[in-house]
């Protein structure tokens, strides 16, 4: 049992380590959308940001979305913006998912391993970015996002 309880701590410590790594640092991202246009992170610079790595066969990212749809129609026309980052390996599915789920903000396919070059370790996972650009927040709470846009904003 007190191996279990170590090992847990190990691993949780390593997950908030290599989270708390990453904020402030924001490496470019540039990848296709549906259309197949590359759009590129830095274009929404000016805007609060949430990046979201999510896929279509992930139950947790696929009920995020729902609350994710709100925020958004609330706070696009204030300057926030999501860049969802599929990690499916299909694109058929992907679509899919965008329509059934609604989702009218940037999405793009990582078809250039950046979820591995930002050490994705599990989705969805999400990062908060101010209006330059900077990763304010690792792994943002569902029920704190709101209230971090709105300091943002």
């Amino acid at each position: 049992m007190r191996t279990r309880i170590s090992f847990f701590l190990v691993l949780l410590f390593v997950t908030m380590f290599a989270s708390a790594q990453r904020v402030g640092s924001t490496p470019e991202i540039s990848l296709k959308n549906p259309k197949g246009e590359t759009v590129s992170l830095a274009s929404l610079k000016g805007k609060v940001v949430l990046i979201d790595f999510w896929a279509s066969w992930c139950g947790p990212c696929r009920r995020a979305n729902h609350h994710l749809v709100k925020l958004y129609n609330k706070y696009k026309a204030k300057g926030f913006e999501i860049y969802s980052i599929s990690c499916d390996a299909g694109k058929l599915e992907w679509l899919q998912a965008i329509k059934a789920d609604r989702l009218t903000w940037t999405q793009v396919i990582d078809d250039a391993g950046v979820a591995n070059q930002w050490r994705i370790a599990y989705i969805p996972q999400t990062f908060l970015l101010d209006k330059t650009g900077k990763v304010i927040i690792a792994q943002v709470e569902e029920g704190d996002l709101e209230s971090q846009i709105k300091k943002l904003l």
